[in-house]
């Protein structure tokens, strides 16, 4: 059993905002399978879907970005999955716009969803896909307010060939681990 987790912040003001991202590649995902969240045994929805014989659970945390970790913990320990089946997808605000980076493990890097997620578990030792959001020609005076901002049309042109390839990804982390997807999927913008 897999669980991938889409970070995000759960009230609809948020919806459609690059911290989001997270959120919108995990409900893709569903929807590619149609399959919808629930209510979980914790702070997070969830969604469980089979893909070529392999359970997969979709956890979107219901918490704040910053406190994501508490939500991974609960699903983690309510499905008893362990720290090498877990794949978190985020936005980073250091990789230009559209490109993807999976990684097996690593520093939060300023997420802080992911800096949160390293100190509940107690280790930098999870796979994780970052997905850029940095238009690099955009100066930036408050990281807290583009992170929340809502995509540019241009953005959401670049975001809309991001998901699906991201929805890939990550389920060829489920079926044929980190190091597959990594060599198959960490890309420059698209």
């Amino acid at each position: 059993m897999k669980l991938i987790v889409g970070l995000g912040n759960p009230e609809s003001q948020y919806n459609g905002t690059r911290h989001n991202i997270g959120f919108d590649v995990v409900d893709s995902i569903a929807a590619s399978f149609g399959a919808g969240f629930i209510r979980g045994k914790g702070k997070y929805l969830s969604a469980k879907l089979i893909h070529r014989r392999e359970s997969i659970i979709l956890v979107k945390p219901m918490t704040y970005m910053n406190l994501s970790g508490h939500a991974v913990i609960a699903a983690m320990n309510f499905y008893k999955i362990e720290r090498m089946d877990i794949l978190v997808i985020c936005d980073d605000l250091n990789l230009p716009s559209g490109s993807i980076r999976i990684r097996a493990k690593g520093s939060a890097g300023g997420q802080n969803g992911l800096k949160h997620i390293i100190e509940c578990l107690g280790s930098e030792e999870f796979a994780r896909m970052r997905i850029g959001i940095r238009l690099e020609e955009q100066p930036l005076s408050s990281f807290s307010s583009f992170v929340l901002g809502k995509f540019s049309e241009e953005e959401k042109t670049v975001m809309s060939k991001v998901l699906p390839v991201s929805g890939d990804a990550a389920l060829d982390f489920a079926i044929n681990g980190i190091g597959h997807a990594m060599n198959n999927y960490n890309k420059p913008a698209i």
